[in-house]
């Protein structure tokens, strides 16, 4: 019998290294085979599982193998393949450090990302605008990233300001511009520039009017929002002059969006002045704003809020934030939160390092710890110093296997049920008589 031949002969490299089956696909396969490549990627937990030792170097080379079949992915005709393509690189991007590779193709990505966000649809600009972000927190502040944004600035912009693109390119574009400008730019002029633009965006959620049509451009509500959590983080590397400045322009304004029927609106809009109010205090110890007492009943209403007519969930998680907007306001307190992130912690102790964190974790989501612990980028804007080194057998202790989490997570089940049933027990009792 002829000897069964080996499996994946035929996907080996080929010369270069280059992949040598990536072919452009039509639409009728596209997302069979392009899931195919990128189901590797699906959860970021993939690429820290459990299991035997294996050569590091191997895997590396394997994974970079097929980032590039990504990369190629990209430019094909099909727009579900270049749209699954970007998703596979962007979480890749968000669960490891790829520096190294990064650098030696930030062109050909950039370029990528660009022409995806000018001739795709609305998927596939907000999956280009998120990898944008991830490539910029990869590469860092640098002479690099700032020729990336000076490429893909211009384009954010653009779709930002155009009222016939989609609102979820829109709002997409608009935290991307924000997020990137925050990593990249040492120009002041650009940084107000930016700013700027975001300011265009969501002051129109000051105007109540209805529009022409009389209709409510409810619709909107969250392109306003993106775009002012991405000014409020631009805000915290302004100088205090230009601070102060944005202070007067918008702390008598951003009141008004307290009323507005959108949770989310809700509560950016009092994070953004719990904020205001710690940059203003910190300029001047002495700052007074005239309508406190107005302000305050506002954010007490929004802070013990029972309406019938809202969610329970939604009730519960707006007291819960503007519990901390009124103490921030009044009593200029902040609920320190601690992180942890492998053998290391991270309080956030104010509002700016609250607003910055929570920024990053929605780009980087699971992968936020990883990157705490070994992006420098990250680490210098939270002010960690250096990556901690740990050799492998330091690492190999702390580390516990998937039996030994699923023995500890059995054990606290069943402590949990025994406590709960004795207080079930106990409240059974009340009332009886011997």
């Amino acid at each position: 019998m002829p000897k069964p031949k080996k499996r994946g002969s035929n996907h080996q490299r080929g010369a270069g290294g280059q992949p040598r089956n990536v072919q452009p696909f039509s639409d009728e396969d596209a997302s069979i085979e392009t899931m195919s490549h990128c189901s590797g990627f699906s959860d970021p937990a993939s690429f820290t599982e459990d299991g035997p030792e294996v050569d590091e170097e191997a895997t590396q080379e394997d994974l970079e193998y097929k980032l590039k079949g990504f990369i190629d992915l990209t430019l094909d005709k099909s727009a579900k393949t270049r749209q699954a393509a970007l998703e596979s690189l962007k979480s890749a991007f968000s669960s490891k450090i790829l520096y190294e590779f990064i650098m030696e193709r930030r062109m050909t990505l950039t370029d990528s990302i660009e022409r995806c966000i000018k001739k795709g649809k609305s998927d596939e600009q907000c999956a280009a605008a998120g990898l944008a972000c991830l490539l910029c927190v990869q590469m860092g502040s640098g002479i690099e990233s700032e020729e990336i944004f000076k490429t893909l600035g211009p384009v954010l912009k653009k779709i930002v300001c155009d009222g016939t693109a989609s609102i979820q390119a829109r709002q997409a574009c608009a935290t991307c511009l924000g997020i990137c400008c925050f990593i990249v730019t040492d120009d002041i002029t650009e940084l107000y520039s930016t700013m700027e633009c975001l300011e265009n965006i969501f002051t129109k959620a000051y105007q109540r009017d209805r529009d022409t049509n009389g209709v409510s451009s409810t619709h909107n509500t969250v392109l306003h929002i993106n775009a002012l959590l991405a000014w409020t983080l631009l805000l915290t590397i302004c100088p205090m002059n230009e601070v102060k400045k944005k202070i007067e322009m918008h702390l008598h304004k951003l009141p008004s969006l307290l009323s507005c029927d959108d949770l989310n609106m809700r509560i950016a809009a009092g994070e953004t002045l719990a904020l205001l109010f710690e940059l203003a205090r910190e300029t001047d110890a002495d700052f007074f704003y005239e309508d406190m007492e107005l302000l305050t009943e506002k954010l007490r209403a929004l802070a013990t809020d029972g309406n019938k007519h809202r969610a329970k969930v939604d009730k519960r998680k707006q007291r819960s934030v503007f519990r901390d907007v009124l103490r921030a306001v009044e009593e200029r307190d902040f609920p320190t939160e601690m992180v942890k992130f492998g053998p290391e912690r991270m309080y956030i102790d104010c509002w700016v390092k609250k607003q910055t964190y929570d920024t990053f974790k929605e780009i980087l989501g699971s992968g936020m710890q990883y990157h705490l612990q070994s992006n420098d980028f990250l680490r210098n804007v939270f002010e960690l110093g250096p990556p901690v080194m740990l050799d492998a057998a330091t690492l190999k202790t702390m580390k516990i296997s998937r039996f030994e989490r699923h023995l500890y997570n059995s054990a606290a089940f069943k402590a949990r049920t025994k406590a709960r049933s004795k207080c079930r027990d106990k409240r059974a009792d009340v009332g009886e008589f011997f």
